[in-house]
């Protein structure tokens, strides 16, 4: 990878050469990559940004991204693309619970932007900040693909439907009780309608 990466991230050799995943970690990405034949493992990028980003408290540095390309023997540029298009990928230091609402037509319709304005106050923050407890991070996100129970938002693999303000409130309260990261890869996911 460049010296930069468009801009956003600087490129540090040192760094590089220190990323290790979790041997947990690296079985799931063997495992992932086991179900692509020889020369299609481009295929398990996002399944393997998800691991990666969630070794890496959240967010995808230069350098995990590179050590990604190692791994599924593609450019890291071909990582860097996809990682930057998706907003389920970080490119910078997040809160432990990303809090990602939609804001397309259903949801912003049905109210997503009285709960993104709600959040913004109860936490302090404006859209893309993270608060200063570094607990929570506010993104509002294209899609979420829940538009028939709009408003919605996303923290890690857990998706909030129906949202009211009291129900906001009510999942802040148990994310910051909790205290804990949340990811994609979370196997004990809640939705909740």
């Amino acid at each position: 990878m460049g010296a930069q990466v468009h801009g956003v991230q600087k490129f540090d050799k040192e760094k590089r050469q220190a990323i290790q995943f979790s041997e947990k970690a690296m079985e799931e990405i063997k495992e992932i990559i086991s179900h692509y034949p020889d020369g299609k493992q481009k295929s398990a990028v996002i399944p393997v940004l998800h691991i990666a980003q969630a070794e890496n408290n959240g967010w995808l540095s230069a350098e995990v991204m590179d050590k990604v390309a190692e791994l599924l023997k593609i450019k890291s540029i071909e990582v860097f693309e996809v990682a930057s298009f998706y907003s389920m990928f970080n490119l910078k230091p997040v809160g432990k619970c990303v809090l990602e609402v939609c804001r397309t037509s259903s949801c912003w319709l049905c109210g997503a932007e009285d709960v993104v304005r709600h959040i913004e106050k109860k936490l302090g923050i404006k859209d893309g900040e993270t608060t200063k407890d570094g607990m929570f991070t506010l993104k509002t996100v294209e899609c979420l693909g829940s538009c028939g129970t709009a408003p919605m938002l996303q923290c890690g693999a857990s998706y909030h439907e129906n949202l009211t303000i009291e129900k906001v409130d009510a999942l802040i309260d148990k994310y910051r009780s909790e205290g804990r990261s949340r990811f994609y890869t979370d196997k004990d996911y809640q939705n909740t309608l």
